[in-house]
């Protein structure tokens, strides 16, 4: 269910559409702006081609801290303008800080694609003024650490080797590694970098020394707006079967997983899932669309009450004794994404902000009999009892 919206009206009447309900006899409470949590968290968007069919896959990381934040998009105009010139007054500047993904390390030989070429910066490791970038090439064996960057995707298709063949290190088996390989293998071997990513925010780019501390990276320019980032250390070794060294690289590309870590064994059980019988096989399979970046997302908790109609409800299974309730009550809690000053609804769950617990009389319990009716019973007696 996507909507997008800019008043908290349009996201209320958003979510009881998408529950199904209808307008007459609803009653929404607790359903207050001031009251959502805020957090931030990565989210991953891939798009498989197996066969003929496109299966996508979206995965998203869990919120590690939810905050009280006022939210600006569920403001009026006027009280918009009054926070916003407070924002100003009080640190000087007016723009919202958004979140940004972790820093991560690339190597090449591989190209990336600055979106907001105007504000890289370059640091090799000293300071460099290239101008406005567009393009940075990597050559084999050079390594940068990304800061900044709000999301990272896959610019060009990549066709990825079948069967998913499982490599050894570290004492995991790991097919990741295996791609890994592959891929970096293919890009090595044509006169272009295969792999190609597209960043988007004011990223920095800076030297990450890959064999020794000294290595720095040298910069030569292509064209207007392009530069070439080359190592002299020359390039990093590749993974071996069984190989345990403390300098070894982690995934390339992205160095900054390790291919050890046992995280990622459940990505590689949903890949081996969606391929399925052609995990197995030889062949191929495309990454159309590979995508993570870093989202604000917006918790909410709301209740719903409807008036219930005869027949709602079979009361054949409650006790008499027990009043019956005129109307349903549910507790729902809604996962919005907050995109360009809008709320996009992903979630909505229902959830039990109680544990109900019922307590009942002797009277109740023993069928409302009087104590003469009952029978008499003599506990063995207790001789160490004064």
């Amino acid at each position: 269910m996507r909507f997008r919206l800019r008043r908290a009206q349009d996201l209320r009447d958003a979510i009881v559409k998408g529950l199904g309900f209808q307008a007459e006899g609803l009653k929404v409470s607790g359903f207050d702006v001031r009251d959502a949590l805020v957090g931030h968290a990565v989210a991953y968007e891939f798009d498989i081609e197996v066969g003929r069919k496109v299966l996508p896959v979206r995965l998203l990381e869990d919120v590690s801290r939810w905050d009280f934040v006022d939210l600006p998009i569920f403001r009026s105009q006027a009280d918009a303008d009054d926070t916003a010139l407070a924002e100003i007054r009080r640190t000087g500047t007016g723009s919202i800080v958004e979140p940004t993904l972790p820093p991560f390390q690339l190597a090449g030989p591989m190209e990336l694609w600055i979106q907001n070429g105007d504000d890289v910066r370059l640091a090799l490791p000293h300071d460099v003024d290239a101008g406005t970038l567009k393009k940075v090439v990597l050559s084999d064996g050079a390594v940068v650490t990304v800061k900044g960057a709000r999301a990272v995707s896959l610019r060009l298709p990549l066709e990825l080797p079948l069967p998913l063949n499982r490599t050894t290190y570290k004492g995991r088996l790991s097919s990741l590694i295996s791609i890994a390989q592959a891929l970096r293998g293919a890009a090595r071997s044509n006169q272009k970098p295969l792999l190609s990513l597209r960043v988007e925010g004011p990223v920095s780019l800076s030297s990450t020394p890959s064999m020794s501390p000294k290595d720095k990276l040298k910069l030569k320019r292509l064209a207007p707006g392009q530069v070439e980032l080359s190592s002299q250390a020359g390039a990093i070794p590749a993974i071996t079967e069984d190989e345990d060294e403390p300098h070894n690289p982690g995934l390339w590309p992205l160095l900054s997983l390790n291919g050890s870590d046992g995280s990622l064994q459940g990505f590689e059980e949903l890949l081996a899932s969606v391929l399925g019988k052609k995990a197995g096989e030889k062949g191929t399979f495309k990454l159309l669309k590979a995508r993570a970046s870093a989202q604000t997302y917006v918790k909410m908790a709301f209740t719903v009450e409807k008036k219930l109609a005869e027949g709602d409800v079979n009361w054949s299974n409650i006790p008499e004794w027990k009043t019956k309730p005129k109307r349903m009550r549910a507790h729902y809690e809604v996962l919005a994404r907050v995109e360009e000053g809008q709320a996009i609804p992903e979630r909505i769950a229902q959830v039990q902000p109680f544990q109900a617990n019922e307590a009942m009389s002797e009277s109740v319990l023993t069928g409302n009999v009087t104590r003469s009716k009952m029978e008499i019973v003599h506990p063995p007696p207790v001789y160490f009892t004064l």
